[in-house]
């Protein structure tokens, strides 16, 4: 008997998938595959690359367990062909197949090609809607038609409205959609963290550890010290772990960096999240909760709420709404390439050493890290925010180009003039020493604007403000930048404008290959 063929990418680890819904077991073949070209799209962290092929390979398990037939493609099996439209093809050889539903993909080029199997395999092809989020892409774009600018708060509250989250009727609970400034306290004296929730590797995870270490041994990251989880279950146990170890203080410190503490009170909840072994909404759920029966605060609750129904939701819209020109957008033509220091963390700025060298190890940073740290350091030298978008992707385990991009290229590198955010989140080293305690050990000197020990971030503010001063200046939100800047007299500007083009020049000469 003829049968469906349904093929799941690495973040669609959902029992619940749409294109699972609308089907039988004893009707349907599960398509998993691993494949060299997505594994080398960008160069992926192997931290990375174990977690997804783990949690596929568990994932194909579990639907084995409740009745499935899943046909599962290994990266090393003899005749994988490395792509997924002809991995699709040698499926349809292997059973016999009437016709493919596939739940759509999340990212633009994979729908593409989804797009294209019809014809190029002979074969009717139906994309289920991905119901996982909150909204529809229709639904954003709706809302965003006609629109001078698309701003989170906004989209935020309705959908505030939309899920009943933290509403009191249709007030927001405690009178305040938005608590974000009591969400920016820095760190202070010697803070108890609760740790990271770590996962044995088994057997299957054990195996891709090993296949991993031989096919990717130039990759970033040790493939050694692995312990995210790869299940839903593992997922679970995760949340849970937040919800009784860190949710408390999250609220407070989620702005705040701290030296050689890598996780503090966030979640780790997102690489489950973007693959569909957590839902949205029994996070959110889960975590309104705790703020109904008085165990967690409200700007603790809020703050983490509206990262994901605010911002992720917003983001995806974004995406969907302004792709496939959104990638190429460079609004302040920025050209530089990506200093080397960002694939080995080796830089005597301490704050961009810790950030990179978390990110490194763990294939993790905090959002304040990737926004102040790393995404300001490469927005204030002007480095291409293509290069920074593929950098973003390739370290860190919850990247999925989706959600990555509008927060890399848009943002944090201000690439997409702002749609993203309503002005570039540039700084000096005076926000970095507020919110951490990088600079207390750092080799240059936070106070500092000139000199040998000055802290480049200081300078090089200053010299991304005047080099894109004609693009910036118009902007409301740069009056105040601005004003500072015409109040400056003309030595100071010099000296500030002269160090930054020493430092950039050094930059420039230590820079010895690409790494993309």
């Amino acid at each position: 008997m003829s049968k469906t063929l349904i093929p799941i990418f690495a973040d669609q680890l959902s029992q619940n998938l749409s294109s699972l819904a609308a089907s039988e077991p004893e009707d349907c073949v599960v398509l998993m595959m691993e494949v060299a070209h997505e594994a080398t799209h960008v160069p992926h962290h192997r931290t990375k690359l174990i977690f997804l092929f783990s949690a596929m390979r568990h994932f194909a398990k579990e639907l084995r367990e409740v009745g499935w037939t899943v046909d599962y493609v290994e990266l090393t099996d003899d005749d994988n062909t490395g792509e997924f439209t002809s991995e699709v093809k040698r499926a349809l050889d292997r059973h016999d197949i009437n016709q493919i539903r596939v739940c759509e993909p999340s990212v633009y080029r994979v729908l593409e090609y989804v797009k294209g199997w019809e014809d190029d395999l002979g074969i009717p092809v139906s994309i289920t809607q991905d119901d996982r989020f909150i909204a529809t892409k229709e639904e954003f774009a709706e809302w965003a038609a006609g629109r001078k600018q698309t701003r989170m708060e906004y989209w935020y509250r309705d959908m505030r409205r939309k899920t009943g989250l933290l509403m009191d009727g249709d007030k927001p609970e405690g009178g305040e959609w938005n608590y974000d400034k009591q969400n920016r306290k820095p760190p202070k004296g010697d803070m108890d963290f609760p740790g990271e929730l770590r996962f044995q590797p088994d057997a299957i995870t054990q195996d891709v550890i090993v296949m991993v270490k031989s096919e990717f041994d130039t990759r970033l990251g040790s493939a050694d010290g692995f312990f995210w989880a790869v299940t839903r279950d593992g997922a679970l146990e995760a949340l849970d772990y937040f919800l009784e170890k860190a949710l408390v203080d999250f609220g407070d410190y989620q702005d705040a960096m701290v030296g050689g503490e890598a996780f503090l009170f966030h979640s780790l909840l997102s690489p489950y999240l973007n693959t569909g072994l957590l839902g949205p909404m029994e996070i959110c759920r889960a975590v309104e909760t705790r703020y109904l029966a008085g165990d967690a605060p409200i700007n603790a609750v809020e703050g983490y709420i509206r990262q994901i129904i605010g911002w992720r939701e917003f983001v995806r819209g974004l995406y969907w709404l302004e792709m496939p020109d959104y990638i190429e957008m460079n609004h302040l033509n920025a050209k530089r390439a990506l200093p080397d220091f960002y694939w080995t963390g080796e830089t005597e700025m301490n704050c961009l050493s810790n950030a990179i060298g978390q990110t490194l190890e763990h294939a993790y940073a905090h959002h304040i890290q990737r926004l102040m740290i790393t995404g300001n350091f490469a927005l204030l030298i002007g480095a291409d925010p293509h290069a920074v978008h593929e950098w973003y992707l390739s370290v860190y385990l919850d990247a999925f180009e989706w959600v990555e991009l509008p927060n890399t290229l848009g943002m944090s590198q201000f690439g997409d003039g702002g749609m993203m955010g309503s002005k570039p989140y540039a700084s000096s080293g005076s926000y970095i020493n507020r919110m951490s305690d990088y600079c207390k050990d750092c080799r240059y000197k936070v106070k500092a604007r000139i000199g040998e020990d000055a802290c480049p971030f200081n300078s090089l503010y200053w010299d991304f403000m005047a080099r894109n001063e004609d693009t910036l200046r118009g902007n409301p939100r740069m009056n105040m930048v601005y004003r500072n800047l015409d109040k400056m007299d003309s030595e100071t500007r010099e000296e500030l404008l002269k160090q930054a083009k020493g430092f950039l020049e050094g930059l420039d000469e230590s820079q010895t290959k690409s790494y993309l």
